[in-house]
């Protein structure tokens, strides 16, 4: 492409720029719109996946031990079950450990462990985590088979509605990402299609005197880049204040919520809505130029 042919590209779109002003606020302003919700909704969804995640990650098999156990064979049984393949890690939690624990848990009820006296009915057991919660349920199976060993349970009913519920969130949010790209695209589409059709004598004009299709097209594309360009940065700006105030508001009453770090996760999400907006507002005019190009 010859530098004077861009030349002319870019004095055309500043042109038209300058000339619809009123349209172009239009449609940069729907692009900034258009890309922040869609932006919260990608916010909301990585943090929901990051929480997700963490809770999965948190899943433990427990694992009962019988009475009377030697310590060598627990050892024994305790290095049996490091070796074993996705393990993460094993932690010995010994009887007195445990109702430690219970009590702690019980917190003004803990007068209810008053009545067993000395006794301490709690078996010692390991505390074991793995490396994929998809191996939660295999893990456990076998290690209930090794000697010593009474039960290896990790609450199974729990763990597969907690899978349940990250995987609807996972799906749920995905859709609801294509969803709004998707209705994002037709709004640009349908704004810059005005600024097309206000237009639509001068493009037949220069399609009769033999201009070719990239010829015309070019000026709109970089038009459509740059309004989605500016929508992105209106957009970006106003996500980083948004993500910024909801951090703050949330960590003032829950310290330790798994909020993704705000840096350099919003950096990414404006790298990311920037892009978005100069492909959406490519595509809308191409898609929106396209008809006129029929002549």
């Amino acid at each position: 492409m010859k530098l004077r042919t861009i030349e002319y590209f870019l004095q055309e779109v500043w042109r038209s720029l300058r000339r619809n002003n009123w349209m172009t606020f239009a449609s940069v302003g729907t692009v900034a719109v258009s890309l922040f919700v869609l932006g919260v909704f990608l916010i909301l969804v990585m943090n929901m996946n990051r929480m997700a995640g963490m809770l999965e990650s948190q899943v433990q098999i427990s694992v009962y031990l019988q009475d009377g156990l030697k310590e060598g064979r627990r050892e024994m049984l305790q290095d049996e079950i490091e070796h074993m393949q996705g393990i993460e890690s094993v932690k010995f939690v010994d009887r007195d450990e445990a109702k430690t624990r219970l009590a702690e848990r019980l917190g003004d009820q803990q007068y209810l462990l008053d009545a067993l006296g000395d006794k301490n009915p709690l078996p010692d057991a390991f505390e074991v985590t793995v490396k994929q919660p998809d191996m939660v349920e295999t893990a456990a199976k076998s290690i209930s088979q090794f000697e010593g060993v009474e039960e290896a349970k990790y609450g199974q009913d729990v763990v597969e509605h907690l899978f349940d519920i990250t995987r609807l969130m996972r799906v749920f949010g995905l859709l609801l990402m294509v969803l709004l790209a998707g209705a994002t695209l037709f709004i640009i589409s349908n704004t810059i299609r005005l600024t097309v059709f206000a237009r639509r004598k001068e493009i037949a004009i220069m399609k009769y005197v033999g201009a070719t299709d990239w010829f015309i097209r070019w000026p709109f594309l970089l038009e459509g880049i740059v309004m989605g360009c500016l929508g992105g940065l209106l957009a970006a700006l106003a996500l980083r204040s948004f993500y910024g105030a909801m951090t703050a508001k949330i960590y003032d009453t829950l310290a330790f919520f798994p909020l993704l770090p705000q840096y350099p996760f919003m950096n990414y999400v404006t790298i990311g809505i920037l892009l978005a907006g100069m492909f959406i507002g490519a595509v809308g005019s191409g898609v929106s130029l396209k008809r006129f190009l029929k002549v």
